[in-house]
């Protein structure tokens, strides 16, 4: 495992804000336009891709290409590449290209950087809202929201029970048979219940505007970003067992250990 300083994590941040930066001149340029080049990846069902998608990962990845050599890359859209220095950024260009191809500003770039053991960086970036939401754990700045030329400190919000919490989920239908049961469980004692945000809802909660998502069947590209971030905001972030999560699969992100835990008592019931 790379031993980073902070001047290295800053150094390391500034490249992350780079590519953020790289990958929205190509996902504003396509958004809302007839130009998308769409297909789909999954012969069974409906999993889009677009031009926006694949314009974006290779932007990123120049700027990887020039700055970070050494370093590996998995993303979405390309092959994975395996580095020399043991950190790996991990790229989804277009989270939630449903919404994107839709028209619907709910989706974002992810970019996390791990350093073999854990998320050392995670940004998410809503370019046509101007939002950009940072976190780095373990440093003095934690968790930040970029918006049009201002930044302020973030954090996640305190919620004590599952009856004052606000649930989101990006489709009710990614959960099946015992899944479902559990989600439904979780969802009858909510307070509120949302779907269909994508990356935006971990984002969200990292900003301390809801409590709880709950979601599986994730690649590693759609959560490793949310896991740094949302710690960095004081929050939680786990599989349904309460392990790790960073490298996909299920996954429950919480503002306040005290409902994690309660969730998680219902979740975890799930093999």
């Amino acid at each position: 495992m790379p031993n980073l300083s902070g001047v290295d994590l800053a150094s390391l941040t500034d490249t992350a804000h780079r590519m953020a930066d790289a990958a929205a001149k190509v996902t504003l340029r396509h958004f809302r336009s007839a130009n998308l080049d769409l297909s789909n990846k999954d012969t069974a069902g409906f999993d889009p891709v677009t031009v926006a998608d694949r314009g974006a990962e290779d932007a990123m990845r120049e700027v990887l290409d020039a700055e970070r050599p050494a370093d590996g890359i998995f993303g979405e859209e390309r092959s994975r590449t395996f580095g020399e220095s043991g950190l790996t950024w991990i790229l989804d260009p277009i989270d939630g290209t449903r919404a994107y191809i839709s028209g619907v500003p709910v989706w974002g770039t992810l970019i996390a950087l791990d350093d073999g053991e854990q998320g050392r960086i995670g940004l998410i970036d809503q370019p046509y809202t101007g939002e950009r939401f940072l976190g780095v754990p373990g440093t003095a700045n934690h968790a930040e929201l970029r918006h049009r030329g201002s930044s302020s400190a973030i954090s996640a919000r305190r919620c004590g029970a599952l009856t004052d919490a606000t649930l989101f989920t990006t489709d009710p239908y990614m959960f099946q048979d015992a899944e479902a049961d559990a989600f439904a469980q979780i969802r009858s004692q909510a307070r509120l219940t949302r779907y269909g945000t994508d990356c935006y809802a971990y984002a969200l909660l990292a900003a301390g505007q809801i409590d709880l998502v709950v979601e599986s069947g994730l690649a590693a590209y759609d959560i490793a970003a949310h896991v740094p971030l949302i710690r960095a905001a004081g929050g939680i972030v786990t599989d349904w067992q309460g392990g790790d999560c960073r490298w996909g699969g299920r996954a429950i992100a919480a503002g306040d250990a005290r409902i994690h835990s309660a969730a998680l008592e219902i979740l975890a019931t799930v093999a």
